[in-house]
């Protein structure tokens, strides 16, 4: 695995050992990062079910000013990736359950712009990730979502995300997501006006 465009361009990452995480393609990588940049001006990150952490190092590389990695069983990795690159002052990670890291990041009145969920494939169809992303209230308004999937799940929909793309590449599905607190919204129900930020 490499980084494949920014400050790190070409430099490599250590995979986690075993079965347990799948990491993501070089080419749907590549495809990922050209639909929503390919760079960045700053903004922070939330790399979820993060592996070796190539996708939020990858944000990074190209421009996040910081990135929050969640993983269960690859924190480790994460660290040496983040050191052997010289980027772990841009990064937090959390060695735990995406549910508690969402409720920490809630408690914490983190804000995100950009999140990468990569989760286990069967995770898909036991929970709705896209609703307990916005449940925790951690979005930006016009935060991108980039969510990666098995070719056969059925692309996710839920309130308050507006879909911008959808690609497939072999065996995965590739779905960009805006978030926007009323997207399908009935027109009643959005206040006249917004609060300023």
């Amino acid at each position: 695995m490499r980084v494949i465009a920014g400050t790190k361009r070409g430099r490599t990452l250590i995979a986690p050992k075993g079965n347990e995480t799948r990491p993501t393609l070089d080419r749907v990588k590549e495809a990922l990062f050209s639909r929503i940049g390919p760079y960045f001006s700053g903004g922070v990150g939330l790399d979820l079910f993060a592996g070796s952490g190539a996708l939020g190092i990858e944000g990074i590389s190209r421009g996040l000013e910081k990135v929050i990695f969640v993983d269960t069983q690859t924190s480790n990795v994460i660290r040496d990736n983040l050191a052997r690159l010289d980027c772990a002052a841009q990064a937090d990670v959390f060695a735990m359950d995406y549910r508690r890291a969402l409720n920490r990041l809630q408690r914490e009145r983190v804000k995100i712009d950009v999140v990468f969920l990569d989760p286990p494939y069967a995770l898909w169809h036991r929970e709705s990730l896209l609703d307990q992303l916005s449940a925790a209230s951690i979005l930006n308004e016009q935060a991108t979502v980039v969510a990666e999937m098995g070719r056969d799940k059925e692309t996710p929909v839920s309130q308050g995300y507006e879909m911008l793309r959808e690609a497939l590449y072999s065996e995965t599905k590739l779905c960009v997501y805006r978030y926007c607190a009323t997207a399908g919204v009935p027109l009643e129900d959005v206040p006249d006006s917004l609060p300023e930020r």
